[in-house]
């Protein structure tokens, strides 16, 4: 089966983002540009993960459909989130952004619950930002559940990024250590093509 996807989206809720980032207009766009799977993004985000509550309905394990969808060619969700982890390490400021993607609404909640025992203000932004490392977060997330998973975004940026030459490292494991084998992918981001990857 072909999925064609959208994995790395926000919400009204995120700095910089359309007003019109609302799941039902969402899935309209993503009807007509052709996907069938995007991500809800930003669920630490209080006022957003109560939309996604009232707006979404789990169709299949850990997928979701519009509440409202009458036809079944409407898009699905998967739950995720941007978060921006800005810390010291090694002498250097770290600055570097993560996907995290959880099975359900209740992980959502839970790790919700965990970021904001760190200090996390998870209401400043859809995308939030922490004092947590990227191994401290998938240590949590997987601490919470198993089938949860972190990919590392547009990692080719200079700032922001895993690779990053302002702010990151050389490579997967110099970053995450240990958590290294639970990277599974990293997102390249619209600034490299695939030679350059």
């Amino acid at each position: 089966m072909e999925v064609i996807a959208d994995l790395h989206l926000h919400s009204k809720y995120s700095r910089a983002v359309s007003q019109s980032m609302t799941l039902p207009i969402m899935t309209q766009f993503a009807r007509q540009k052709g996907l069938n799977l995007l991500t809800t993004g930003d669920w630490t985000h209080p006022v957003w993960l109560r939309e996604i509550k009232s707006n979404l309905v789990e169709s299949d394990q850990g997928v979701y459909s519009l509440k409202t969808s009458q036809d079944k060619l409407d898009p699905k969700f998967i739950l995720s989130v941007e978060i921006s982890s800005i810390y010291s390490q090694g002498g250097k400021a770290r600055r570097i952004h993560c996907l995290l993607f959880v099975p359900s609404i209740d992980v959502a909640e839970k790790m919700n619950q965990e970021l904001v025992k760190r200090g996390c203000n998870v209401s400043s932004d859809g995308r939030p930002i922490v004092g947590l490392t990227p191994p401290n977060i998938l240590e949590i997330l997987m601490g919470i559940d198993e089938r949860s998973f972190l990919i590392p975004c547009h990692v080719w940026t200079p700032w922001f990024s895993l690779y990053g030459s302002m702010s990151g490292f050389d490579s997967i494991e110099e970053c995450f250590g240990d958590y290294s084998k639970y990277i599974y992918g990293v997102e390249t981001g619209l600034s490299s093509d695939p030679s350059m990857n």
